[in-house]
């Protein structure tokens, strides 16, 4: 007998041809350092019994995809000769669900894949680490599992559920389902204002819009509920005050992938916090800077924040940059880059991605040996149909065409988020769909970029959003950097250089910009035509001379 080798051998048995899968799964063994030998379709048992026992391979692999009934008097022929053998090796089955059941139910398997796993489980089982899984084996920062994972995206989705103890208990769940990578924490509104302050929280609100956080042993324990099944990554809402202690305390307690702030909201701008423009904005910087202390990457959420008030794609595409410019000004080294797809809702496939390529585009000319950009995708929450079957098709469709600006991280939205709070039920669920979308989608898709109508709008966004930048350069009067000043910045909003429809009867905003969509895009239009304006109209407008 020779020595046991780093050699897996696989084949389909009995009167199985469908190969497909059998080779995908060889190929990731390659990956992961093994030696493979597939003996192709329509292999006899005895034939595979036979060259188990001639090379003595790590892992066998087998596979069937015909009618499950068919292949019981295979599995018997197969127990019976391994019974025989002197030294067995791991064997594992992959097929359609019906026949992985009965896989299953046969006793004769160390691991049975139906098609569903996340392929990072599937590596950990290939490799033995699954069943007493190691931390190691999963990376825990968030560029080393970008890496790791490479073509294919992290898998994030938020979870909060107005219960602890339910959310506690959840994120177990989900860190065993293996389905998700990144883990992301909505806590209460009343946790996001005054977690600091106890004492001004409104009790009637505890557990209004995500998980009621109260202590730091709080995110603890939900931090050690998830050390298990894939070791997801965690990350947490910023909050919308004391953003610098929320960051350390993130750090502290979650190991947070990446700290996520905005750069004008959260502020009087939308309610959720009592601080003026010019407060908030500094505060904003602040966390940005604590986090890069940190060592931590940083997302600015504030472009889409625009667009979910119905402002025009070149002002989403201007404020992307705007919001990479400050991070690189605070010293982030790793910024992530958030696009959100289908924002606002009636926005076409096409002029989605020449936004988001316009956003990427710009957003990526400040890139140097200092600064690097992540991407990340998502679908916005307000397009989701209200029926779960129609969100579910939504939420797929949206990340087929997402992944066309080849993301790193893949934000999914569950398709119930659209009407009722998210359960790991739904959260497991939505991801395995949002996996298959990314399965077909890494298949190959045509080039956005080289498409004639995404170029050609592209090409327009990021000539109109230089015009808004540079109105905010001109605006800026003694400010050494306008585009980084708390000042300048508040300014460009209170004389509408930077505006939105939603702000119409504001005291402090001016509401004036009237936008709509137009051939799947959204525009700044004339109140009185309806025509499209370009910002030098639209400034020229304000008085203010582009």
């Amino acid at each position: 007998m020779t020595a046991r080798k780093r050699l897996v051998l696989g084949a389909a048995i009995g009167q199985c041809v469908h190969i497909a899968g059998l080779s995908h799964f060889l190929r990731l063994c390659e990956e992961e350092g093994f030696a493979t030998l597939s003996l192709g379709p329509a292999t006899p048992v005895s034939k595979l019994l036979d060259r188990i026992e001639e090379l003595n391979p790590e892992i066998a692999a087998v596979s069937f995809r015909l009618t499950p009934e068919d292949m019981l008097p295979l599995l018997e022929e197969l127990k019976k000769g391994l019974e025989k053998l002197p030294s067995k090796p791991r064997v594992f089955f992959g097929g359609t669900p019906p026949a992985a059941e009965l896989a299953r139910k046969a006793g004769l398997f160390d691991e049975v894949f139906d098609g569903s796993e996340a392929v990072e489980g599937i590596r950990a089982k290939v490799s033995g680490t699954s069943g007493g899984e190691k931390e190691e084996r999963f990376p825990q920062t968030l560029l080393e599992r970008v890496e790791y994972l490479h073509p294919y995206p992290l898998i994030r989705h938020h979870y909060g559920e107005p219960s602890l103890t339910d959310t506690i208990e959840g994120a177990a769940r989900i860190a065993d389902a293996g389905v998700i990578d990144v883990l992301s924490l909505g806590p209460d509104q009343n946790a996001q204002e005054f977690f600091f302050e106890p004492s001004k929280m409104d009790v009637r609100q505890d557990g209004a819009g995500g998980v009621p956080l109260r202590r730091r042993e709080d995110l603890e324990a939900i931090f050690e509920a998830t050390r298990r099944g894939n070791y997801p990554l965690l990350r947490c809402y910023s909050g919308t005050n004391d953003l610098t202690k929320w960051a350390e305390m993130l750090k502290e307690t979650i190991n947070i992938a990446w700290g996520a702030v905005p750069l004008c909201w959260y502020s009087t701008l939308d309610g959720r916090s009592v601080k003026g423009l010019r407060e908030a904005i500094t505060e904003k910087q602040e966390a940005m800077r604590r986090y890069t202390e940190l060592g931590i990457p940083v997302e600015v959420n504030e472009s889409h924040q625009w667009s979910l008030r119905d402002a025009h794609d070149a002002l989403a595409v201007a404020t992307a940059y705007l919001s990479a410019y400050n991070a690189k000004k605070m010293g982030v080294k790793d910024f992530i880059l958030q696009m959100m797809f289908n924002n606002p809702p009636s926005t076409s496939p096409h002029m989605d991605l020449a936004k988001m390529l316009a956003k990427l585009e710009m957003v990526s000319s400040l890139e140097d040996g200092s600064f690097s950009v992540l991407r990340e995708v998502r679908a916005g929450i307000a397009s989701l149909p209200s029926d779960p079957d129609l969100a579910k098709g939504h939420m797929a469709a949206s990340a087929v065409y997402s992944m066309m600006v080849r993301p790193h991280i893949l934000h999914v939205v569950g398709f119930s988020e659209g009407y009722r709070v998210v359960t790991p039920d739904v959260l497991i669920e939505s991801c395995r769909i949002a996996r298959g979308a990314v399965n077909l989608a890494l298949k190959g898709s045509f080039d956005a970029g080289l498409e004639k109508v995404v170029e050609k709008r592209k090409e327009h966004l990021i000539r109109e959003a230089s015009v808004i930048l540079e109105a905010i350069k001109d605006l800026g009067g003694d400010a050494e950097d306008p585009l980084s000043s708390p000042d300048a910045i508040a300014h460009a909003i209170e004389n509408g250089i930077l505006d939105t429809p939603h702000f119409k009867g504001s005291d402090r905003f001016k509401g004036e910009v009237l936008t709509a969509c137009v051939d799947g895009g959204w525009d700044a239009v004339c109140p009185a035509t309806g025509r499209v304006l370009s910002e030098k109209e639209r400034l020229e407008k304000l008085g203010i001379a582009p």
